[in-house]
């Protein structure tokens, strides 16, 4: 009889995660510090913006970050992990591939979640602040929701790249589009043009939304239908990119 989930299995791979300085810097330290320079201790952090302060609207953009990191690397790290072959081991024991692949994804929903935690809870000590109580439960239920499209991405670039450089390829693109994509500055003009087809922008952006109803730094507003589809285009490309990447892990071999 096959186990759908393990408690032994998810505590070992929680703690195996936890051991990992690079997991650790990239999902909790780095979101956290991040968030400490650029909201927390700016001249502007206590300013008005939208239905908060400018520390809430920082703090917010960095927990995202720092879910979509932790969502991408964990289960790119899953998927190398299915090529080497340990998931067809595994398919040997009472765990079974799918408790398996759930563990996994319970793992790097923890880390997110913890993320979200680490980022919110600095920005707790630190004067982030929202005119309403639901406005961070709702951001952090949007970014843990939202967020697990991300875990999509890993699994695809895990799949079609090298194990060696899949995990670091995951966490390192993930910056990237941060920058580009509206997150870590605000952009304007034809580079904010760019960040709309970007695949943190809507994702971000709809995290935002209980804090400034859609509306940018610049004074313009975004359609939340704009944000969805958004959304809905990169899960169909991350969806995609985990196709192509299962055909050409099988040609491999």
């Amino acid at each position: 009889m096959t186990m759908t989930i393990s408690p032994t299995m998810l505590r070992v791979e929680a703690m195996r995660q936890i051991r990992n300085p690079y997991t650790l810097a990239f999902t909790l330290a780095m979101p956290v510090a991040m968030y400490l320079l650029f909201g927390a201790t700016a001249d502007y952090a206590s300013a008005s913006a939208g239905n908060g302060n400018v520390a809430f609207y920082v703090m917010v953009s960095m927990a995202a970050y720092g879910t979509a990191v932790a969502m991408s690397s964990l289960t790119s790290l899953a998927a190398t992990e299915a090529k080497q072959g340990w998931g067809r081991q595994l398919a040997m024991t009472p765990l079974g591939t799918a408790g398996y692949a759930v563990t996994k994804l319970l793992t790097a929903v923890a880390f997110a979640a913890l993320a979200v935690l680490a980022v919110f809870v600095a920005g707790l000590l630190t004067g982030a602040e929202a005119t309403d109580g639901w406005r961070w439960a709702a951001t952090a239920g949007i970014i843990l929701g939202i967020g697990l499209m991300f875990g999509l991405y890993g699994l695809g670039v895990g799949l079609f790249f090298n194990s060696d450089t899949a995990a670091a390829l995951a966490s390192i693109s993930m910056t990237f589009f941060a920058f580009f994509g509206n997150v870590f500055l605000p952009l304007d003009g034809v580079m904010l043009d760019i960040a709309r087809f970007t695949p943190l922008y809507g994702f971000v952006a709809l995290t935002r939304w209980p804090l400034t109803d859609g509306v940018l730094t610049t004074g313009h507003t975004d359609p939340l239908w704009t944000l969805v589809a958004n959304v809905v285009a990169w899960v169909v490309v991350f969806g995609v990119l985990v196709a192509v990447g299962v055909r050409r892990s099988t040609s491999r071999r």
